[in-house]
């Protein structure tokens, strides 16, 4: 979700400038700064970005620059008279003396250098700033993109690595009942003056074996990879179910582990788990 854009238009005098940051967020929170010119258009600029993104902590600022010289203020010419000679009759009649520097008295004088006219915004002026906001919130959809391309490769490339892992795991599987076995018998032999059935450490054996057995466990951690891969294909607005879908695979890794009581097993989870922490910390980044 994270993303910058930014977008100039020249309009006559104007540079309109249209600025737009994102970053991770479970809904759209939107911020807006706007020149006082374009705020009669603030819900249509509101509607353009969150038909579009969505989602995310959004900062958007739209603003005016002006060519220099273009905008200096016009003195007001016949106000400043006025206070001219209104001064000087106040001077002799109160027997004052006239100030000694009359531009820098006149100049401060209430709105001899205020801008009085007012702007309006017109049809014309609005397609120019509509179309900077547009062309803002365009180049952070594609900063997106960039981004979402980078997430896919990591997402992938980390959803490889478990599904490697788990296939590291089938040997020492195998080999561990046989050690489950000779550990218990040893012990049992270690014991001076026990006698035991060996049909029943059998049985009891089976039943200790299929409590630890991760089967379904491996299974089901096959399939959460592979509707992983299959919900990242699907393209846009995933970022939720992908989040949903790597918590079930860090279920089936935790219970792998904990019935891993063999010490390969249990590095292999160990690594299952860093790969998959990865994930987790990237999917806030999809939408």
């Amino acid at each position: 979700m994270t993303g910058y854009g930014k977008s100039v238009v020249v309009y006559n005098d104007k540079k309109i400038n249209a600025e737009i940051k994102s970053l991770n967020s479970k809904q759209l929170d939107l911020l807006t700064r706007i020149a006082p010119l374009y705020r009669e258009k603030e819900m249509e600029m509101r509607q353009m970005i969150s038909q579009t993104l969505e989602r995310g902590k959004v900062d958007f600022s739209l603003w005016i620059e002006r060519e220099e010289g273009v905008e200096a203020t016009p003195v007001n010419m016949a106000l400043a008279e006025n206070y001219y000679h209104q001064l000087k009759e106040l001077s002799g009649r109160l027997g004052i003396v006239e100030p000694q520097d009359w531009m820098y008295t006149l100049t401060r004088m209430p709105d001899v250098m205020t801008r009085t006219e007012q702007e309006v915004l017109t049809a014309e002026e609005w397609d120019a700033a509509r179309q900077a906001v547009q062309t803002a919130i365009d180049a952070l959809v594609s900063f997106r993109k960039q981004e979402g391309a980078a997430l896919e490769k990591t997402f992938t490339e980390k959803v490889d690595n478990i599904e490697r892992l788990l296939a590291e795991i089938e040997p020492y599987e195998k080999s561990r009942v046989e050690k489950i076995r000779q550990r218990i018998v040893e012990g049992l032999q270690q014991i001076p003056g026990v006698d035991y059935d060996k049909n029943r450490l059998e049985q009891e054996l089976i039943y200790y074996i299929e409590k630890l057995d991760i089967s379904e466990e491996k299974q089901r951690l096959a399939n959460h990879l592979k509707y992983f891969r299959e919900t990242m294909a699907n393209g846009h607005g995933q970022g939720k179910k992908l989040g949903f879908i790597a918590q079930e695979m860090g279920r089936e890794i935790n219970t792998t582990g904990s019935k891993s009581n063999l010490a390969e097993m249990q590095n292999i989870v160990v690594q299952m788990k860093d790969e998959l922490e990865q994930i987790k910390e990237q999917v806030l980044n999809v939408l």
